[in-house]
């Protein structure tokens, strides 16, 4: 038989390797940050087109690479960050694999150009494919700038994977800034389509959170510091009266390496316990630093991941480094009472003493009562009460006259009040819903009854309206007496903006966009205005996750995440006739069985059905 296993071509393996390393625009928007935080840049611009799908540029002024360092950085496993075994145990720099260039030369057209301080001029790569099709001298500032154009032009099946620009740009800045928070002390620069989204110069740690979240962060951050033989904590925190419904402000950095650890978030929210509404989750900017040799970060292609080497230690270092500094700025309540200082002693009284009271020992009002009236040491006397005849002369006769004058009394009401008992009982009768459990309504039905979920019917009924109002756009609005003014980071206004046309079909006013503050003059007649903030923030959170691909309307996303927002929930007590709307509400919709996420609204059982669960 013919041997059938065969060495793979470069192309294929680096094409392979590209499928674990470059999964979307965001990864080679990361792996080109890093290795400008390696080459020791202290300025790094970022370049992206169509978001990343035509082009992903980082400029960085790091020390460059030599013309044969440059020709190596495409090769499959060429790194000048690891030489043996051992050195993957003792890692401080972002990549160390020796992948990431090759996988993303072997998707896309690739240009390089590099020059070392030292040197007079640089060189100049293009690679398509994997294919060098020129490496020539050029004149170039010093550092390192390259360009990735047509991202999986030779991949098509790939570039379909893709999701929409809003969601894939979203992701990108994810990962922008990631590693911006954890490189405070590098100046970042990110350009989208010829508009700068972001310019954050050096600075401190808490400075860079509200370059990047919002000037309005600022008075929300607790800050975080303890350090261990074990483990070293630094950042901060969140308030909990700052809670988001979303997890968008969560960052854990272990040696300036940003990871995801569900068992270190749980420490946090143990921490939070108690304080946090339901449904909200704690905001966090925390940096850990560990020893290498105590972490295995080469388990996991994008690195997100890591292995400790104790992670019970870290749990419980963590849990009360946070549940600490909540207690230390006043955040959590204490054990303790207020002090009032106006109910303090005056200093000038403090060496005074009590003043004293003097008393009656021998006091005693009914031992005194059996004393005679006439002796001298009688102190309590008992009043007399010989007159109390006189308390009831002429009652009769006013109780005469007080019966006669009743007596020309009409009640007019008593007429009416028996008519509105006797409705009421009617209703009673008539009674065709029922609440149960707060969660669901019965009602019943010819062949049987209904169960219907009172949430996800009120979701498909708002769902239905909002998309009425915003085709025929003639929504219903209610002006506010003092507009409401809300603070969002600059990627969030962006999102707004975006969606301002449809949220303004559905009834609401706007009366300033900039810069960070949302002044908004009114909302739609069912939206009070206390739950606005939280509308948004789930718009906004549902734009940036939930959008499946470039063809998804937005005008539908809005209505789900509004009906989403303003619906019933499970829990809440209706009345008879809130009921009763409800449920014609669902059977006058188009598609009363499901709500607008395809989930089931009600369910059916016959009378069969109930007489079958008694045999």
């Amino acid at each position: 038989m013919a041997d059938i296993i065969q060495l793979l071509p470069d192309h294929v393996a680096n094409q392979i390797a590209a499928g674990e390393v470059v999964q979307r625009p965001a990864s080679v928007v990361k792996e080109l940050l890093e290795n400008a935080i390696d080459a020791g840049a202290t300025t790094i611009k970022l370049v992206i087109k169509d978001a990343g799908k035509t082009l992903v540029q980082v400029i960085d002024n790091g020390k460059g690479m030599s013309v044969t360092d440059a020709r190596l950085s495409f090769e499959r496993h060429a790194t000048s960050k690891i030489k043996t075994a051992d050195d993957l145990f003792q890692l401080n720099t972002k990549g160390f694999r020796g992948e990431a260039l090759a996988s993303i030369a072997a998707i896309a057209h690739v240009e390089l150009k590099t020059k070392q301080e030292h040197e007079d001029v640089g060189t100049c790569i293009e690679i398509e494919g994997s294919k060098v099709n020129k490496q020539e001298v050029v004149v170039t500032p010093k550092g390192t700038s390259i360009s990735v154009k047509n991202l999986f032009y030779n991949i098509p099946a790939r570039r379909n994977f893709l999701k929409s620009n809003t969601v894939e740009t979203r992701h990108i800045i994810d990962e922008f800034h990631r590693v911006a928070l954890a490189h405070s002390n590098i100046s970042f620069v990110m350009f989208h389509n010829g508009s700068e989204t972001f310019n954050l110069p050096e600075s401190n740690y808490r400075q860079r959170i509200v370059n990047i979240f919002g000037t309005k962060t600022n008075e929300k951050l607790v800050p975080v510091d303890e350090d261990t033989e074990v483990l070293k904590i630094s950042g901060f925190v969140g308030k909990p009266e700052f809670a988001k419904k979303t997890r968008g402000e969560q960052f854990f950095f272990v040696n300036n390496r940003f990871i995801k650890s569900a068992y270190l978030n749980h420490a946090i929210g143990s921490a939070f316990e108690g304080l946090l509404k339901d449904g909200a989750h704690a905001s966090y900017f925390l940096n850990l630093t560990v020893n290498p040799q105590t972490i295995d970060i080469n388990i996991h292609p994008t690195k997100t991941e890591i292995k400790f080497d104790d992670e019970h230690t870290l749990y419980a270092i963590l849990r009360s480094a946070v549940k600490h500094s909540l207690g230390q700025f006043n955040i959590a309540p204490v054990l303790d009472f207020d002090r009032d200082a106006n109910l303090d002693t005056p200093y000038s009284y403090q060496q005074k003493g009590t003043p004293s009271v003097e008393v009656d020992r021998s006091f005693n009002p009914f031992k005194e009562e059996k004393q005679s009236i006439g002796t001298a040491s009688t102190s309590y006397k008992k009043a007399p009460a010989s007159n109390w005849e006189s308390l009831y002369v002429g009652l009769e006769s006013k109780g005469t006259q007080t019966q006669q004058d009743f007596s020309e009394v009409h009640f007019e009401s008593s007429s009416k009040n028996e008519s509105i008992f006797e409705n009421e009982n009617q209703v009673e009768q008539k009674q065709t819903t029922y609440q149960f459990h707060n969660k669901y309504i019965v009602s019943t039905i010819k062949s049987g009854m209904l169960l219907i979920d009172q949430h996800r019917a009120h979701q498909r009924v708002l769902y239905e309206d909002f998309l009425k109002n915003m085709t025929v756009k003639e929504a219903m609005s209610q002006q506010l007496l003092f507009p409401l003014q809300l603070h969002f980071s600059p990627s969030e206004i962006e999102i707004i903006n975006q969606l301002k046309t449809d949220l303004e079909h559905t009834g609401f006013i706007f009366q300033t966009i900039k810069g960070e503050l949302l002044e908004i003059a009114g909302v739609p007649v069912s939206v009070p205005e206390s739950e606005v903030s939280i509308i948004l923030e789930q718009l906004i959170s549902d734009v940036e996750n939930e959008v499946p691909d470039s063809n998804f309307s937005a005008t539908d996303l809005l209505a789900k995440s509004l009906s989403k927002s303003l619906a019933i929930k499970a829990g809440q007590s209706l009345t008879l006739i809130e009921q009763e709307h409800l449920v014609n509400s669902l059977f006058a919709c188009k598609e009363p069985n499901v709500s607008p996420t395809n989930r089931t609204t009600f369910v059916t059982m016959t009378v069969d059905e109930l007489d079958k669960k008694f045999i």
